[in-house]
């Protein structure tokens, strides 16, 4: 009778009706049938990611999970004990991370309401994610506000969070399995996550701007410096790079804050900063408003010296955030080419990327293609691939997109000889291409037509294989935190072992050190015999000073990544007049 009901009244508001609801209840009905084409009368189960979908949305979503896990943290103890969970979804609507009662995990997983869950309207109808991403806005779902029949017990209510640059860049939902009929018995729910989101978008700036001044706000003085309500970054001319949700509605009644001098929205200066730092009186530190009003402001100073004219930025600095930045941890080699990357992905350069096996190339790509914003994400496999497969790849496809070429070097050479033919047909397909080999030798060894090569090569990035990359350890840390729920810690001696061995099969093999190492060790805690052994393949004439550089210049750990003895390492620093930095 209930299912009846809500068939009907989805009816009455595609009439034209209005059903009392909230309006954004009614225009997601309204989507779902008109839109999608779905059946009301269905009862579908939830749309679950497959494993490899979900590590591709996590692995993209890295930066944003490491943004939200105190202020998720922090709310789930609020709500402990009253049965609701909590899920942060990407801005695709995507269950990234969760929190909620172990012991409902398994009626929580039915209902969708955990990992890998896809809440996208276009998928689960009417619901609190995905109506939360089509309005931008915070909203409760509340039981059979719900489209599909299947989610109608439920109460969902979700809040968006926005990137400093003002985009969507996830969902933090609260959720109930079961809950009183009134929708208003949701309000405490709707207060808590929005606030919530508050400080993941705080967290998330102050992350991205920390060689930058940021000035933060708040209505009361009591809560200026312990629970600010919005802020901005600033250049050094003032300029705002960077601005959480709540300032932009602040200082601008929602319309964009980048690039507006901060004397055009406040009653202050660049130069005035320094006059709100903690050691004043908070009460003291009033900023005006330009609409006659007043807040109270905390500027904070960046955390190292601004660079002087002329004076070259240091590489780690260069990446600001987002999921490119989520590709290093302080290795400068990779910073430069993320820097670069993130200049060049704005643009229709087509790029190609050079690499050994496992070093992360696609991952790039795919990093790529998120940054520059562009529509469509086509990826061809080029060994096997023949004209059909390349027409197949880009019929279709309208718009700004990226096709993604891998293993470039495997194209057959009839194939090689139409691609640059089909892609100045399709002009609005920027190409990336990897490789294993060196890009030059690509067309030198005539592997690649140089029509095509020069096609493709717009920009060469190399990355870096593994044994020389200084930030191992952060590497090995966050592919561990992803692994069986982030529980799983390393003895010393395991992570020394890891740290020394030269990984030749680069990222992919440290993944499956990591995944065989978890399903061995007997206790959250890996330790020497639970690692597998370590794979050796011939040792090539390796950089002596990039993986030195990588080591910290630890003579005995170089010669385990290099498979050497440490007097081999020693002589041929002497032949090679290698000296260590100061």
């Amino acid at each position: 009778m209930v299912e009846r009901h809500h068939v009907e009244e989805i009816a009455e508001v595609l009439e034209g009706r209005a059903s009392g609801r909230d309006s954004y209840v009614d225009a997601s009905w309204r989507r779902c049938v008109e839109l999608y084409g779905m059946d009301p009368t269905r009862s579908d189960p939830a749309h679950i990611v497959t494993e490899t979908e979900f590590r591709i949305h996590r692995d993209q979503a890295d930066w944003m999970i490491g943004a939200a896990r105190s202020s998720l943290q922090g709310l789930f103890r609020q709500v402990t004990g009253q049965n609701y969970v909590l899920l942060l979804t990407d801005a695709k609507g995507v269950c990234v991370d969760f929190y909620g009662d172990d012991l409902l995990v398994d009626e929580l997983r039915k209902a969708g309401l955990y990992l890998g869950s896809n809440w996208s309207e276009d998928l689960a109808g009417t619901c609190g994610v995905g109506a939360c991403i089509v309005t931008g806005e915070p909203v409760t779902v509340h039981q059979d506000d719900h489209f599909g029949n299947a989610h109608t017990g439920l109460s969902c209510t979700s809040a968006p969070i926005y990137d400093s640059l003002g985009q969507l860049a996830a969902v933090l939902d609260i959720s109930l399995l079961r809950s009183p009929a009134p929708k208003s018995s949701q309000n405490l729910a709707m207060s808590l996550v929005t606030a919530a989101a508050r400080r993941v978008e705080m967290a998330n700036l102050m992350a991205a701007s920390r060689r930058e001044w940021v000035l933060r706000f708040s209505t009361s003085p009591e809560f200026l410096d312990v629970d600010p309500e919005a802020a901005v970054s600033l250049d050094g001319a003032g300029r705002v790079i960077g601005a959480t949700r709540a300032a932009t509605r602040m200082l601008s009644g929602g319309k964009s804050l980048i690039g507006a001098r901060i004397d055009t929205l406040l009653g202050l200066s660049v130069d005035d900063l320094p006059d709100l730092m903690r050691d004043r009186p908070t009460e003291d530190r009033v900023v005006a408003l330009g609409d006659g009003g007043a807040v109270f402001g905390h500027a904070i100073a960046p955390q190292a010296p601004r660079r002087a004219p002329g004076q070259p930025i240091a590489p780690a600095l260069r990446v600001r955030g987002g999921v490119l930045a989520t590709l290093a941890g302080g290795d400068p080699a990779m910073a430069r080419l993320l820097s670069q990357a993130e200049r060049l992905a704005p643009t229709p350069v087509p790029l190609m990327l050079c690499g050994e096996s496992g070093t992360g190339k696609t991952k790039l790509a795919r990093a790529v293609h998120m940054a520059s914003r562009r529509g469509g994400f086509v990826a061809l496999d080029c060994a096997g691939a023949d004209v059909e497969d390349l027409g197949a790849a880009l019929s279709g496809q309208t718009g700004p997109g990226t096709l993604l070429l891998r293993r470039v070097e495997d194209l057959a050479p009839e194939t090689a000889r139409v691609l640059a033919g089909l892609l100045d047909a399709h002009p609005d397909m920027r190409p990336i291409a990897t490789t294993g080999r060196v890009a030059s030798e690509l067309m030198a060894q005539g592997t690649l037509p140089p029509m095509l090569y020069h096609r493709l090569a717009g920009a060469v990035l190399a990355l870096p294989p593994l044994r020389e990359r200084q930030d191992l350890g952060w590497l090995i840390d966050r592919l561990l935190r992803r692994r069986d729920g982030g529980e799983m810690r390393l003895t010393p001696s395991a992570r020394a072992e890891l740290m020394a061995r030269d990984w030749p099969g680069n990222l992919r093999a440290l993944g499956n050190t990591l995944d065989v190492a978890c399903a061995l060790a007997e206790t959250k805690v890996i330790d020497l015999p639970d690692l597998p052994a370590a794979p050796r393949s011939p040792a090539p004439e390796q950089d002596l000073e990039a993986v030195l550089d990588a080591c910290n210049w630890n003579m005995a750990r170089a010669a385990r990544r290099l498979g050497v003895n440490r007097s081999t390492v020693l002589r041929r620093i002497r032949r090679e007049g290698l000296r260590a930095p100061d």
